[in-house]
């Protein structure tokens, strides 16, 4: 017993016991982790911009913090539901529309003479069986993106009622530090800290890459003559904020609105552009922009990237560094230039 409290007593003990403790909090929230990482996402970003907004006008003239909270997220959700209102209806008509053409394919050219041939060959393969794993997977896919917007949804709102009541979000995490937990409530906000501030760094990274992506994106489009180039640069922007599957994500409406202005090849011009911005986002982009901002060799960062991804997924990307920092932080090791 004697050997276990003086165990405890050291500060390593507890550093690692606050360390698994938050382990098994982010396993058990795994199956929300993408709401409450663009949460924090969102929350950052614009919690940023009403600092700036205050920074620039305070000395001209005295500016509520409340108004300007009310103010960036009513232009965020007018700006939102200005493109759902614009390009919704456009995106769901167009995919029935392709659906349609598909479906309505006839071969009505020497029916008889390819049916002695294709028959006895078709029915070696299982195409019913094909076509609903295919079909499926389309499905999948449609669902996963609605999942995505409504994430997107919830996490704006969520951070919106954050901002608003941010002081009383700190009051009330104050309580535990004169609770029985003192002890570890103590390192674990230590951690939260360490954790924020890295993870600010990695999320300044992915905004950096977002810009950078929304103007190649809207240069390239605009070349190719796509509309309403001001809505479209919103929604690219948006999506950025996720690490490469915002890219990936944005493919689907950008080709359909592809199809609909230019038919099948400026779906394939679509397609190579999103690919090189996934090359360059992937393997260029992010390895050198976390180099600068972390101090890590990019050499070690891109290993990171690439464990990071493989076990946590596409969060990975955002919250692998972040990890890195965080257990050189346990190890007391120090990054910064002298």
């Amino acid at each position: 017993m004697e050997f276990v409290k003086s165990l405890w007593e050291k500060e390593i003990t507890r550093k690692l016991f606050a360390f698994i403790l938050i382990i098994f909090i982010v396993y058990f929230l795994r199956k929300v982790i993408d709401l409450f990482l663009l949460t924090f996402l969102f929350t950052y970003l614009i919690y940023n911009v009403q600092e700036f907004i205050i920074n620039r006008l305070k000395s001209f003239i005295k500016i509520n913090q409340l108004f300007i909270t009310i103010t960036v997220y009513s232009v965020i959700f007018i700006l939102l539901g200005y493109f759902i209102y614009k390009f919704v209806p456009i995106i769901i008509s167009q995919s029935i529309s392709i659906i349609n053409e598909f479906n309505d394919v006839k071969f009505k050219t020497n029916i008889n003479q390819i049916e002695e041939y294709l028959f006895p060959l078709i029915g070696k393969f299982d195409i019913e069986g094909y076509i609903k794993n295919e079909a499926n997977s389309i499905f999948q896919f449609i669902a996963s993106i609605g999942k995505w917007g409504i994430n997107i949804l919830l996490s704006l709102i969520l951070s919106l009622f954050f901002m608003l009541e941010k002081s009383r979000v700190e009051y009330f995490l104050k309580k535990f530090e004169n609770s029985r937990i003192s002890n570890i409530s103590k390192y674990l906000k230590s951690f939260g800290i360490n954790f924020l501030k890295s993870f600010g760094k990695v999320v300044q990274v992915q905004i950096l890459i977002a810009v950078t992506n929304t103007v190649l994106s809207i240069t390239a489009l605009s070349i190719m003559g796509f509309p309403q180039l001001i809505a479209l640069a919103f929604m690219i922007f948006m999506f950025s904020l996720i690490p490469v599957a915002g890219t990936i994500v944005s493919l689907v409406p950008l080709s359909i609105i592809a199809y609909n202005i230019g038919g099948i090849v400026k779906v394939i011009y679509v397609l190579a552009v999103i690919a090189l911005l996934y090359l360059l986002e992937s393997y260029v982009l992010n390895p050198q922009f976390m180099s600068v901002k972390t101090h890590i060799p990019v050499f070690i960062v891109f290993v990171i990237l690439i464990i990071s991804e493989h076990f946590i997924g596409i969060w990975g990307i955002l919250i692998g560094i972040p990890l890195f920092m965080f257990i050189l932080d346990l190890l007391d090791v120090n990054l910064n230039r002298s």
